[in-house]
């Protein structure tokens, strides 16, 4: 399935992306559902099981003209990123790749919505973009072994890790120029685990204005989703919702030569082959003033 958040006319809800124009409102169709993506991952494979017959009933069908779509996962308890973890990226950006994950935090009031534009803010005039596969936990977990990662998988999202390039440079930890208000988009949907099938071979493409940055498979991952789970719950307990992002591959506008950050009236579009596409408009944060 293809679960989606969004605002539609009885409020917060979560659905199916049935095609381009339709959402099957699930909440709509269950009234015990919950209208929250997070809440309903906790219910486990009952909830999962009771949206998979909503789904094929599909008694409410939205119109996607009628609703607005959010990000799958509105506040990650958890917004876990993955630096350096394609070795062409890491290459392109002078460094040697990685013997061991760069793991950094996003912030939860980061997340954008598909459509919701990435802020250029005042501090800065060195935005970039990375597109990337995310991963959704699906089950509370801790010390999972590489083998059993798949199951505690809900499903897969894109992700563009906006990067506030000058502040990033700042801090050793990243965090700083990873968090800024809106520079997180995601979406559009949580694509569950078995509809996208085996996740180190999704090609993935980013686009600025048309123009193709970014082309790669996640074949290429230094340490792919299920390595990426293994080692980050030994050091910490994974819950449902909690997100991680695996990292972007080369092509990224601080590595270009002359470098190319973002600008008001760039539109960036992420495809990744079976989670469908992220696109967003970047316009001037207006500060009070």
């Amino acid at each position: 399935m293809k679960l989606v958040s969004f605002l539609g006319p009885d409020g917060p809800s979560v659905g199916v992306l049935r095609d381009e124009q339709r959402v099957i409102d699930l909440c709509a169709g269950d009234a015990d559902l919950p209208r929250d993506m997070v809440a309903l991952l906790r219910g486990g494979d009952e909830n999962m099981a009771r949206a998979r017959t909503g789904n094929e009933r599909a008694n409410v069908v939205r119109d996607l003209g009628a609703i607005q779509i959010q990000a799958p996962i509105l506040r990650p308890g958890k917004f876990l990123a993955i630096g350096l973890n394609y070795a062409e990226h890491a290459r392109e950006t002078g460094r040697k790749p990685p013997e061991f994950p760069t793991v950094f935090c996003k912030q939860a009031t980061s997340v954008n919505r598909p459509g919701g534009a990435i802020l250029l803010p005042p501090e800065s005039d060195q935005v970039d973009y990375e597109g990337e596969l995310a991963l959704v936990i699906g089950r509370k977990c801790r010390r999972v072994r590489r083998a059993d990662a798949q199951g505690v998988i809900a499903g897969y999202t894109i992700v563009n890790d906006v990067t506030v390039r000058d502040w990033q440079a700042r801090s050793p930890t990243f965090t700083l120029g990873k968090g800024w208000d809106t520079h997180a988009p995601m979406g559009p949907a949580l694509v569950t685990a078995d509809e996208v099938g085996d996740p180190c071979t999704l090609r993935l493409r980013t686009f600025v204005n048309g123009e193709l940055r970014q082309d790669a498979s996640t074949a290429d991952l230094i340490f792919d989703v299920y390595t990426l789970v293994e080692i980050v719950s030994t050091a910490f307990t994974l819950e449902p919702g909690d997100v991680i992002s695996t990292g972007t591959p080369s092509g990224v506008g601080f590595a270009m030569q002359p470098q190319r950050f973002l600008r008001p009236g760039d539109v960036v579009r992420i495809e990744i082959d079976r989670l469908g596409v992220l696109e967003n408009p970047v316009e001037q944060e207006r500060t009070p003033g």
